[in-house]
């Protein structure tokens, strides 16, 4: 459930008659307080008046960027396994998406990885921006300084924007450090940096998130964002504005809770017979299904939902060629207890098939 102080933010809103459109790119308390948070976890100086746009969630921060950014012919980099708006995004845009492959971990501890070489080989004259998301989703990765250094030289090399969706950025696991594109070293005026209400705050079907982005681009996102939505919910900003002044605690209680979460679910799946990657962010788990025998994932996973009753999303879906992702599924650990009870008497009769 959401914080009982985020709530009550919001029912004052309504009942103080916040009613009427904000200004376009946002309500300037909740402008104040993205601003003033960002700076002070990260040292990287945020106008909320020329760097902050507010949308309609960061799946509409996302499409309005990428409107903005983005001309017909350009190409846009995307991790896969992708968070499945990422590539329809850039073709809405008009761009060509280039995958680069995040590989499985090899052994327990470690993360999912790219190839250097195969990254390098994606940049090229045509390439406008790269997508990266961390914690990421569906894989749990966090990509490390060195890593994002690394897409950073890219970007100044080749002259290419990073477009960073960080809506997980509060729930990471086992010592893992998030750490934003744009505080890296001549990173700030080339980033595009999206984050949300949704998922720190357990409010998604609030659709509150952001920008924060150099000026000229803001000024594109702004321009995108207003023919798209005109504005996010009033009474919601206001409430947003509250939620980010909670104190430190409360972010340190979602991480520990999301812990325990993933520890409940990683045991049930692994005792039923799952190969499972464990996320270092985010709150999913990524699955090899190989053992139970089953021809591709979907098939997998119509048989999870229709005989035994426990839902999961094909891997599938998150690859350009699907046969990529045919022996995974990925499950979700932002549940109840409840639900996590009933999941682990289903999957009690899932017998391996080989």
């Amino acid at each position: 459930p959401a914080p009982a102080d985020i709530k009550a933010a919001a029912c004052d809103a309504i009942n103080a008659d916040i009613n009427q459109y904000a200004v376009t790119w946002g309500a300037k308390p909740l402008r104040d307080a993205i601003a003033k948070d960002f700076s002070r976890r990260y040292g990287v100086a945020v106008d909320p008046d020329a760097n902050l746009t507010v949308c309609c969630g960061s799946t509409e921060a996302m499409m309005s960027t990428m409107m903005a950014i983005v001309d017909p012919g350009d190409e846009v980099i995307v991790f896969e396994p992708f968070y499945e708006n990422y590539g329809p995004d850039a073709i809405l845009s008009g761009a060509t998406p280039r995958f680069v492959k995040l590989r499985e971990p090899l052994n327990p501890g470690t993360d999912w990885s790219f190839d250097p070489a195969e990254l390098q080989r994606a940049f090229n004259d045509k390439t406008r921006a790269i997508i990266i998301n961390t914690p990421n989703n569906p894989t749990g990765k966090v990509f490390t300084r060195d890593e994002l250094q690394m897409i950073a030289s890219l970007c100044q090399k080749w002259d290419v924007i990073a477009v960073t969706d960080e809506i997980y950025e509060h729930i990471i696991y086992e010592g893992a450090t998030h750490v934003p594109m744009a505080t890296l070293e001549g990173m700030a005026e080339r980033t595009v940096t999206i984050n949300s209400l949704s998922k720190t705050f357990s409010v998604t079907g609030w659709r509150v998130g952001w920008t924060i982005a150099p000026a000229d681009i803001s000024g594109a996102i702004r321009k995108v964002h207003d023919f798209l939505t005109v504005g996010a919910a009033a009474p919601l900003q206001a409430a947003g504005a509250a939620a980010l002044n909670l104190p430190e605690s409360y972010y340190k209680g979602l991480a520990a809770s999301y812990q325990q979460k993933r520890e409940r679910l990683l045991g049930i799946l692994e005792r039923a017979g799952f190969v499972c990657y464990a996320p270092r962010g985010a709150y999913y788990i990524m699955t090899d299904i190989s053992a139970f025998g089953f021809p591709d994932d979907v098939a997998f996973a119509r048989h999870l939902v229709a005989d035994i009753g426990v839902a999961s999303v094909p891997g599938s879906s998150f690859y350009r060629d699907p046969s990529s992702g045919r022996n995974k599924v990925r499950f979700c650990f932002c549940k109840q207890e409840s639900t996590f009870a009933a999941a682990e008497q289903r999957l009690a009769k899932l017998v391996a098939r080989v």
